[in-house]
């Protein structure tokens, strides 16, 4: 049942929770990180828009056959069993708590432009945690009021953007663009090049996905919030862009800090566009933030109900994992702590770009698991017209996601395999636990009683019938 603290999101609030995940911080230096490569960046930014695409019409077409809280969880898990459905979960928790712990620390760079609190580090460190648990409180007060500041702070964070974007239509100067190509870099070679910076931008596609459970009608809301979430957020990193390298001399925004700050001084002179900005990027990051915290509860929230992380998990308030935003928003804080008093910036990095390579584990396994369903036989209603249209579908948001683990380089590669099989600790642990019960794998705690799950779900570790394709168990798994 939901009480009027826990209103279930509609099409609109979940577009914003896919578009304010995926526009961070980033967005406000991207202009500048892509410069030195010319304006064939722009050519990047086109194709990565359409593995995102391809990548976020997958995660719509796998929350048709399954609408559970969870996302790539259930469709791995569903797949291919207990083991990668974990991985999934895992890596994906870890990318959560960690992005945040990254986020905090960005934001308190835009609010010392704002309210000096460098210079002191118990100021810096107040500054991050308060930043960091202002979003979690507003996740444990419910899911109405997390719908309402992702709503807010999506429409405040683009107000900012759109005036630069508009700008930068009056007052575009094609001299300013500079060369196509910079460098001595091929044509393939400058577009590898810059797609490797920008590859990260659109993580969090799967924001809907994740949040299946909470969103009205899931099978028809999820697959269009996550396409409308991924076209917007698509069409503002590139008019945003656009219109920088538009206003901004090439030369001056290569060695730019803040390059949407300086646009805004190009267009209306003076030097108010870096508190404008400084605005801008502290809603975004907290918007951000707001959406990330719910993540990080929905993953383990989704394990748990199967019995594949602890039972402590599964306690929901206003339709909140409120125990996942408490662990999650406890281990940021740590993160940000140990950052800023321990002089441990360097591990701190090292975790960060860890987790470009975690994010993309639970993409490989969802997209693997829609090719999985479509080549066994369990189209789950699919015309045969259809199969070769939605496995291409499939195996080009697969490639997309094996670009973003190559974009994450050899070392987050490494590092982040080690940080990814740590969790198989947890993962034995768990098991063994369930073979002295004598639990089957997946069948949840002994501990839990049954719950009640919003309309168009199933019990804990169980698919709903209706959404139970030919051969595969209602309990989830491979058959």
């Amino acid at each position: 049942m939901h009480d009027r603290h826990s209103r279930r999101f509609g099409l609109p609030t979940a577009t914003a929770l896919v578009m304010g995940n995926i526009i961070g911080g980033g967005i406000f230096l991207l202009p500048a990180l892509v410069a030195p490569y010319g304006t064939v960046s722009l050519v990047a930014f086109v194709v990565l828009t359409a593995g995102a695409l391809a990548l976020a019409l997958v995660f719509g077409k796998l929350a048709q056959r399954d609408p559970r809280t969870g996302g790539p969880y259930v469709y791995a898990r569903a797949a291919f069993g207990d083991f990668a459905g974990f991985l999934a979960a895992w890596s994906y928790w870890i990318t959560t708590w960690v992005s945040n712990a990254a986020l905090a620390v960005a934001a308190v760079g835009y609010l010392d432009v704002l309210v000096p609190v460098h210079g002191a580090t118990w100021r810096t460190v107040l500054a991050a945690l308060v930043i960091l648990w202002l979003p979690a409180l507003a996740n444990l007060a419910g899911t109405r009021y997390v719908g309402a500041v992702q709503l807010v702070s999506t429409v405040l964070k683009f107000a900012p953007l759109l005036l630069v974007a508009i700008g930068g239509l009056v007052f575009f100067d094609p001299a300013n663009l500079g060369p196509f190509q910079a460098g001595d870099q091929s044509l393939t070679g400058s577009v590898s090049a810059a797609a490797a910076i920008l590859l990260f931008s659109y993580l969090g596609v799967e924001s809907a996905a994740m949040s299946a459970g909470e969103v009205r009608d899931p099978r028809r809301n999820v697959g269009r919030a996550t396409v409308l979430g991924t076209l917007g957020a698509a069409l503002v990193y590139l008019l945003g862009t656009l219109a920088v390298f538009g206003t901004v001399a090439h030369a001056d925004l290569v060695d730019s800090t803040a390059p949407f700050s300086d646009s805004v001084n190009a267009m209306f002179g003076g030097d108010w566009g870096g508190v404008v900005i400084a605005c801008a990027a502290l809603v975004s990051m907290t918007g951000a933030l707001n959406g990330w915290t719910l993540m990080s509860a929905q993953a383990p929230y989704a394990a748990a109900r199967d019995g594949l992380f602890p039972a402590a998990f599964l306690r929901r308030r206003r339709g909140v994992p409120t125990t996942g935003v408490l662990v999650g928003t406890v281990l940021a804080s740590l993160l940000t702590v140990a950052a800023y008093t321990l002089g441990t910036g360097g591990a701190f990095e090292t975790l960060v770009l860890v987790t470009t390579f975690t994010a993309t584990v639970p993409y490989l396994l969802a997209t693997a698991a829609q090719l999985y369903f479509l080549l066994s036989g369990q189209r789950d209603r699919v015309r045969p017209a259809r199969l070769t249209r939605d496995a291409a579908l499939a195996l080009t948001a697969f490639g997309f996601s094996l670009w973003l683990v190559a974009g994450a380089g050899y070392a987050a590669v490494y590092q982040g395999v080690l940080f990814l099989f740590a969790g198989v600790l947890v993962y034995v642990w768990l098991a063994a636990r369930r073979t002295r019960a004598g639990s089957p794998a997946g069948a949840g705690p002994a501990s839990a009683a049954p719950r009640a799950e919003p309309p168009g779900q199933a019990p804990p570790g169980q698919v709903p019938a209706d959404q139970v394709p030919a051969g595969v168990s209602a309990g989830g798994g491979r058959p």
